[in-house]
């Protein structure tokens, strides 16, 4: 292949639509995900914040996470940068970076790149879940897939694919190396009614018919372990794998709130989709290459940029890769301190009862049986047992997914007691993480936390009650506390 092949083989002109959903939607998750921080990360990490950042910031390497807050941090520094990272994430949903050479929106997710991983390296365990990572190495990727003036090149769309094959299949071989119900098919009996944050249409996914959710794990397994490996087929194979996987990133969409990591896997498999069999499938779409005329051809110095950053990502790549086949596969693991070309997966194991964490408030002096103990409302976490929940998805409620871990590990948790003492405190910002405070702003005597046993009500006893879910007390999580008694407490 001589050079003027090599080059033409570079620029691929039948992924112009790809190339627009990819810089588009990956910003669109940006927006959401500065959005999400700004109206929580103060609250949660502020100077007066569950788990402050200047206290964590003490015994930070910077060496070891990169952020901007290493020198200083303060809540308004935090707004600005959230302010920023929505400016520009807004101006490349709009199209409007990519209107100027390839540079411009190279520099654009670049920033937001940075902006994100900053925030992200001080959001300790409240930033600890695997789409923060996916968000990072997506906005990294799509940074090199240039602008109108270029064609798309090819490479960083197989890279993107690539990134497409490590979240499905390592999610896949997670689960078939995890709990055996994802072996016997019965994964799917649980999963719906257990998962973090239910949806709307969970508990009606939860009350199909057994071999329905047995076909549904069957389904998973195709999608996520056989499916993958014709993204890098010749088309249509490839945008047809696409599209499977897109279908059933919908389904989970449709059936729960994984914030944004379902979203992203839809967009990034886009990478796979060529105008041809997008024009074929949604007609009105227009063929970008129907009113152009010759090639776009791309700079020598976007050519050298491009290739040194696929070099980078095809080195990077040995980790993952040597990781996906490991009998002790890591999940959700970066392999440096970029995050860039990680492993993914989720669910190895499946909860089969749902425990919830349920805290309550009472403004009587004394502790007796006659107290009048009211229940805080989360937002997106099961409690009103009438509620219908919510769809918050790709919006991400840190604090109620947190939540859903603490009968996992511990309710003794530091930032849990942090919590509880800013709810009697009545501290506004941490009451507005919440959907209701039962007390109006003011500050209960007493907090303390029960367990119940949740499951979703079956169509009789909804019809009978009106209530979605059933409910059992199991006991007192953490007897009541106040001021004076709340462990862990910083004075």
């Amino acid at each position: 292949m001589d050079c003027v092949d090599w080059v033409s083989w570079f620029e691929a002109p039948e992924y112009g639509f790809a190339r627009q959903v990819l810089q588009r939607g990956v910003a669109a998750l940006y927006f959401v995900a500065f959005l999400s921080s700004l109206n929580q990360f103060p609250a949660l990490l502020g100077q007066r914040g569950l788990l402050p950042v200047p206290d964590y910031l003490e015994g930070f390497s910077a060496r070891r996470r990169p952020t901007l807050f290493r020198w200083r941090y303060s809540d308004r520094l935090l707004r600005g940068v959230c302010a920023t990272g929505l400016s520009i994430s807004a101006l490349l949903v709009g199209g409007v970076a990519q209107l100027g050479p390839p540079w411009v929106p190279l520099i654009a997710f670049l920033a937001l790149w940075l902006l994100y991983m900053s925030i992200v390296n001080v959001g300790q365990t409240f930033y600890g879940f695997g789409w923060e990572m996916l968000l990072l190495e997506a906005g990294f990727t799509v940074a090199f897939l240039g602008s109108d003036q270029t064609e798309p090149p090819r490479t960083i769309l197989i890279l993107l694919a690539w990134l497409v094959f490590r979240l499905e299949f390592g999610a896949g071989m997670i689960k078939i190396r995890g709990g055996r119900e994802w072996r016997d098919l019965t994964a799917l009996y649980y999963h719906h009614e257990t998962q973090p944050m239910p949806g709307p249409l969970s508990r009606q996914a939860h009350l199909l018919p057994k071999p329905f959710h047995r076909l549904e794990v069957l389904g998973n397994h195709f999608a996520q372990l056989v499916v993958p490996f014709f993204l890098f087929a010749p088309q249509p194979l490839a945008s047809a794998a696409a599209g499977m996987i897109i279908f059933t990133q919908l389904w989970l969409v449709a059936s729960g709130n994984f914030a944004w990591l379902n979203w992203m896997a839809i967009v990034l498999a886009f990478a796979a989709v060529s105008d041809p069999v997008a024009h074929a499938v949604l007609p009105f779409l227009p063929l970008e290459r129907d009113s152009q005329e010759g090639s776009r051809g791309s700079p020598p110095y976007w050519l050298a940029v491009t290739l040194t950053a696929t070099l980078l990502l095809v080195v990077l790549s040995y980790w993952p890769l040597r990781n996906l086949f490991s009998k002790g596969q890591l999940m959700n693991a970066s392999f440096n301190r970029w995050q860039l070309v990680n492993t993914y997966g989720a669910f190895g194991t499946v909860t089969r009862q749902r425990v919830e964490i349920v805290v309550e408030g009472t403004l009587d002096e004394e502790l007796e049986d006659s107290a009048d103990w009211r229940e805080y409302a989360f937002k997106g976490k099961p409690g009103d047992v009438r509620r219908l929940p919510r769809q918050w998805a790709p919006y991400h409620l840190r604090l109620d997914w947190l939540m859903w871990f603490l009968p996992l590990r511990t309710v003794h948790e530091e930032w849990f007691y942090a919590f509880l003492a800013k709810l009697l405190e009545a501290d506004p910002r941490t009451l507005r993480l919440l959907r209701a405070d039962p007390f109006d702003g003011e500050p209960p005597r007493w907090v303390r936390v029960k367990s119940y046993l949740y499951r979703f009500a079956t169509r009789a006893e909804f019809r009978e009650t009106g209530e979605r879910w059933v409910r059992m007390p199991l006991g007192e999580a953490i007897p009541p506390l106040s001021l004076r008694r709340t462990p862990g407490r910083r004075q």
